[in-house]
């Protein structure tokens, strides 16, 4: 696959929430260590945030077996509150995430670049899933 055009993957949801506490639940740490994984087998353990343009991120994904983990960051493009995050993933592969105000509810879109080791139908379920995480604990919360 060609970094220089890589196929860009949408996941997205609606969020019942208003967009001030979608966008707070999306962005602080104390948040994102409750919702960041695919599935009840993963967690992620700390999470740091620097929210703003040159800011970097970075949250620790693990196995709750211990079998494996990763950190997953990157540098903040564009921080719009509310409307609109970018960044770039320490591979250079690009995301962008736009939060959409429907008044009492939130649509979530994140478009990210996939990356070339993985079947794109497989990066994009484990998006999703994270994504479904993500509504399930903010909906709940």
């Amino acid at each position: 696959m060609e970094t220089s055009n890589p196929t860009k993957v949408t996941v997205e949801t609606i969020v019942q929430a208003p967009v001030e506490k979608v966008w707070s639940y999306w962005t602080e740490p104390e948040h994102i260590t409750k919702w960041n994984q695919p599935s009840e087998e993963w967690h992620a353990p700390r999470a740091e945030n620097d929210l703003r343009a040159g800011g970097e991120f970075l949250t620790r994904m693990e196995a709750k077996d211990g079998s494996m983990g990763f950190d997953f960051s990157g540098i903040y493009d564009e921080v719009k509150p509310h409307e609109k995050i970018s960044y770039t993933l320490g591979d250079g592969r690009k995301v962008d995430i736009a939060f959409v105000d429907q008044g009492e509810a939130t649509k979530v879109i994140e478009i990210f670049d996939a990356e070339s080791t993985h079947p794109v139908e497989f990066q994009q379920a484990g998006w999703q899933a994270i994504m479904d995480s993500f509504k399930r604990y903010t909906e709940a919360s």
